[in-house]
């Protein structure tokens, strides 16, 4: 058998109405966790209980909730009202203004300008701050010529390994010609050999002929002799 439908009312047993404060309590908080996890929403919820205990649950900041309910009210409010519009806009004008103006005299005592009237604690707090200022500065310094000379470290070995790998190809190269001069000498050494023999055997031959010519003039000189 399904339950049957609660009536919503107050309930006039203290020791009940405890009890479900106590239960309903703990479920609402689940369920704003749950919502601002699955729905990636800005949660904020705040209990109080009928003996002024404080309960609270804030997806991020109860701070930023609160600010950023009071903000987007006010700005809903605006809208609806023009002269109210224009007024928050000049406060926020003003508000700008005077940021910006502590925001330069800031700079200006940075920078040693109007340090008159300050109190000897005031002038210590911005020497702290600018001598936080220059370790950060300092540590940055650091921290680039570090990584200048980690990489000026890394290209001098890789030209380095270059400037091997190229002597190692010249030497090659050098050797290469040596073993090509040692053939071409070569050759032509049997060249020139080839060509002592072949005019070796020319003049021989030309020598025969010489012979074979000169054979018929003796005869002819012989035959008047014997008449």
């Amino acid at each position: 058998m399904g339950r049957g439908k609660i009536v919503i009312k107050r309930i006039d047993d203290s020791t009940s109405r405890q009890v479900t404060f106590s239960k309903r309590r703990k479920g609402l908080i689940k369920k704003a966790k749950e919502l601002a996890i699955l729905c990636d929403a800005e949660v904020g919820l705040i209990i109080f209980s009928n003996t002024d205990k404080l309960y609270d649950f804030a997806s991020s900041s109860m701070k930023s909730a609160i600010e950023r309910f009071n903000k987007t009210k006010m700005e809903q409010q605006q809208l609806l009202n023009p002269a109210s519009e224009v007024m928050f806009w000049q406060r926020e004008a003003a508000s700008l203004r005077q940021e910006l103006h502590s925001l330069q005299e800031n700079h200006r005592q940075l920078m040693g300008e109007q340090l008159n009237g300050l109190s000897a604690n005031e002038l210590h707090n911005i020497e702290s701050r600018l001598e936080m200022s220059l370790r950060g500065i300092r540590t940055k310094k650091e921290q680039m010529l570090t990584d200048e000379i980690k990489e000026l470290t890394k290209k001098r070995n890789l030209i380095h390994h270059e400037n091997l790998e190229l002597s190692r190809k010249v030497q090659r190269i050098h050797q290469e010609n040596v073993e090509l001069h040692k053939k071409v000498y070569a050759a032509s050494s049997t060249n020139v050999l080839g060509l002592g023999e072949l005019e070796d055997a020319a003049d021989e031959s030309h020598a025969q002929v010489r012979l074979q010519l000169s054979q018929p003039e003796q005869s002819c000189y012989d035959s008047p002799s014997k008449s």
